[in-house]
């Protein structure tokens, strides 16, 4: 882990610090998370995964994937992953009005909010920005919604199909700590990297002896 790599993350923290980056502990616990699903067959595929490994995840999704896919959104939650808002159509903060973005955020929470409650009647307010792009109005906005704006300190860049898969590992396992959060995508795109990766992180995490946690 570079020490450049390590005072960015710090200056960007303390600069952004209404925003959870990590989630420290002594206990070695960590916290995978997936953007951007459902997805038919990757997502089920990352449960199974997860499932091998008596593994929780929390996962971000899209309000029109959910709607596209209501029953493997309900199946994340019933086997006991935990959901957060990643809007409703994957928008950019940087080029949308905070109007626009808040409105898109409601739309994905009444599309989640409904099938949560009919499967676990527990509501989230937890919300990750995509492209983790947002600007300050829209942070304060949501901040003041009661949303937790939840963020990373470990990315496996998988959504870039100019990185090997090695590369994608490596992105991970070289940078874990405890109280990592860590970011994969159950995407199409993401896929070709997630399939070799994932696998490999959950093997390291089981060897060394860190505990899964949802956020």
């Amino acid at each position: 882990m570079g020490f450049y790599w390590i005072k960015t993350h710090s200056i960007i923290k303390k600069l952004f610090s209404k925003y959870i980056w990590d989630l420290p502990n002594n206990e070695n616990k960590i916290y995978l998370t997936f953007d951007d699903g459902p997805t038919p067959q990757i997502t089920e595929w990352v449960l199974e995964q997860l499932h091998q490994h008596n593994a929780k995840a929390t996962f971000f999704c899209i309000g029109k994937n959910i709607e596209a896919y209501p029953l493997i959104f309900t199946k994340i939650i019933k086997i006991g992953h935990r959901i957060g808002n990643h809007t409703f159509n994957h928008l950019n903060g940087w080029k949308t009005t905070t109007e626009e973005y808040s409105a898109n955020i409601s739309l994905c929470d009444d599309s989640l909010s409904n099938l949560i409650l009919e499967a676990s009647n527990k509501k989230s307010k937890i919300f990750r920005p995509p492209y983790g792009k947002i600007k300050p109005k829209q942070a304060k906005e949501i901040l003041k919604q009661g949303y937790k704006i939840i963020m990373w300190d470990v990315l496996s860049a998988d959504f870039d199909q100019t990185i090997s898969k090695e590369k994608c590992l490596k992105n991970v396992i070289s940078k874990i700590k405890p109280g990592s959060i860590i970011v994969f995508h159950d995407s199409v795109k993401a896929f070709k990297n997630l399939e070799y990766a994932l696998p490999k992180v959950l093997d390291y995490l089981d060897e060394n002896n860190f505990n899964y946690e949802t956020i």
